[in-house]
């Protein structure tokens, strides 16, 4: 057999890394590049399509049903493919970073899926992006351990049977990958994370009784499912493996897509896993598409749209409604709490929460959740095992009570609450402690004893820009304006200054992330994604 073709794909501006020719083989980026020729064409269209739906989206403040896809919906005939062995019981799954030390820890952890994520959770730096891969590789090989410089601890990975199944969670469409170009243009980030992943390990993944199993972030309509769904039809050829070995779950996070979920199935029915309810990003999407909607569209503070608000609840009882109609998984939301070591009183007021919600989730018919730190997983799997028992999900329960009309999805104004000045502040002093640790490479980031990722960063700079541009009043009089964002964030990062003391602060890029979520806070022009601007300022 004659050796591969060299790839078109050049790797430019990056530091060579130790082993990155195991990931970065010829063959490998053959795949990626060929599909970076077929599909990029398809994605740029759909990402136009995206800015042509939020024009008519600001033109008419409401959002339906598709009509030309009715007949989608009102056919009962049709069902997803049966889950595999390896995800028909999903009653738990942690997210995470793919570091060597959270790829042990994760799949460790008693979950029963680990999200493995170089999406929100992973700053896109290239070592990020290529000793993920090689982690993953790693651990599939039983070839990982790590150890802790600062603790001296150990980390080895427990028997097979006891390891979490890996869902991985490329980057969303709109990012791209700026040290992998062809013919000088940098392909999607996307493709990279799923060809690299899928040309390694699909194989390797079905000789271990499982697959590979995909996390499909930011979509927004079923269109994008459909690229998804040619690109896995393609990719299952070209390296020789059955169709249907992939499956997709895909992330219900933004407005249009949750008008669209049944058609989404549907594009994907071949290799749909499920959808996930989340919140953060669902919130940022809401105020991004209908930010000229006038005083009915503003959120209040983050914290207290909470999953039981009306609009949130037609949401999640319409993704379990469609998800067990046509027998896929339903996935709840996220428990980002963190442990504390010092603060047992903490602990105990910040477990009954998670308890509570993941109680909720499970009786609503969720067919399992997310946490983001292990010892979470035995209080959401408690809340799981009670409802669920030994069967490994509950599918069967339809949720035929659930009615949804289109308007009770953006029915905002139905939340009795207003945005404070508490709120100003929080969503200033997470948005940068947030970007200050992305912009060193951090995705996912422990702030007020809450695991943060990208979509906090999202949903903060949007509260804030929304605040002002609807010329909010606050409950003590001050009213939302440009100024008053400066002056916050100015008291902010002094208070940082102080608390961290000033080596701290000089090594770290704080006063770059201040200006950073000012720029995208204040800017009259509202950018799409807070990670596109942020990536021209990351290093590495």
């Amino acid at each position: 057999m004659s050796a591969p073709a060299p790839s078109p794909l050049a790797v430019v501006d990056a530091e060579p890394l130790p082993r990155q020719e195991e990931v970065l083989t010829e063959a490998a980026l053959a795949f990626v590049a060929e599909l970076h020729r077929r599909f990029t064409p398809r994605r740029d269209e759909l990402l136009a399509r995206r800015a042509e739906r939020r024009a008519e989206i600001a033109r008419t403040s409401t959002l339906d049903f598709l009509p030309e896809t009715a007949a989608i919906r009102a056919d009962d005939s049709w069902k997803v493919a049966p889950a595999p062995a390896a995800l028909n019981d999903r009653r738990v799954e942690i997210t995470g970073p793919t570091d060597r030390k959270m790829t042990i820890n994760a799949l460790n952890s008693g979950a029963r899926v680990w999200l493995a994520d170089f999406e929100d959770a992973s700053a896109p730096t290239w070592e990020n992006v290529i000793l993920g891969q090689v982690n993953l590789i790693d651990a599939y090989n039983r070839n990982i351990d790590f150890t802790d410089a600062r603790s001296g601890k150990s980390y080895a990975l427990k028997p097979a049977g006891e390891l979490a199944t890996v869902v991985m969670r490329p980057r969303g469409w709109h990012l791209e990958e700026r040290h992998l170009t062809f013919d000088g243009r940098p392909v999607p980030g996307a493709l990279v994370d799923f060809g690299l992943y899928f040309f390694h390990n699909a194989q390797r993944l079905i000789d271990l009784g499982k697959g590979p199993y995909f996390y499909l972030p930011k979509t927004e309509s079923h269109l994008e499912a459909r690229l998804w769904n040619d690109i896995f039809v393609f990719a299952q050829d070209y390296v020789g493996i059955s169709q249907g070995t992939v499956r997709a779950t895909v992330l219900i996070e933004t407005i249009t897509a949750a008008y669209e979920m049944e058609e989404i199935l549907y594009e994907l029915r071949d290799h749909a896993a499920g959808l996930n309810a989340g919140r953060w990003d669902y919130l940022f999407s809401i105020v991004k598409n209908f930010r000229d909607g006038g005083a009915k569209f503003v959120l209040p503070d983050r914290n207290a749209v909470t999953m039981t608000a009306p609009f949130m609840r037609a949401y999640t009882e319409l993704l379990v409604r469609t998800c067990h109609k046509r027998g896929a998984h339903a996935i709840g939301g996220m428990a980002a709490f963190i442990p504390s070591r010092k603060d047992a009183d903490v602990n105990k007021v910040a477990f009954e929460k998670v308890k509570a919600d993941k109680d909720r989730e499970a009786g609503d018919g969720f067919d399992g959740s997310w946490v983001a730190h292990p010892d979470l997983v035995p209080i959401a799997m408690a809340s799981f095992d009670a409802v669920l028992g030994e069967k490994p999900n509950q599918k069967d329960r339809l949720r035929e009570d659930v009615s949804v009309a289109p308007g009770d999805l953006i029915a905002i104004d139905s939340l009795d609450a207003r945005p404070t000045y508490d709120g100003l502040v929080s969503a200033v002093q997470v948005g940068i402690r947030y970007i200050e640790a992305w912009l060193r490479g951090l995705g996912a980031v422990a702030i007020f004893n809450l695991m943060e990722d990208a979509a906090t960063a999202e949903i903060s700079r949007s509260q804030i820009w929304q605040w002002i541009n609807a010329g909010v009043v606050f409950e003590n009089g001050k009213t939302a304006t440009p100024e008053l964002a400066r002056e916050v964030a100015t008291e902010v990062l002094a208070a940082i200054r102080a608390e961290i003391g000033e080596e701290a602060f000089a090594a770290g890029k704080w006063q770059q992330a201040h200006d950073l979520l000012l720029h995208v806070s204040l800017d009259a022009d509202y950018a799409d994604f807070l990670t596109l601007p942020a990536y021209e300022q990351l290093v590495g």
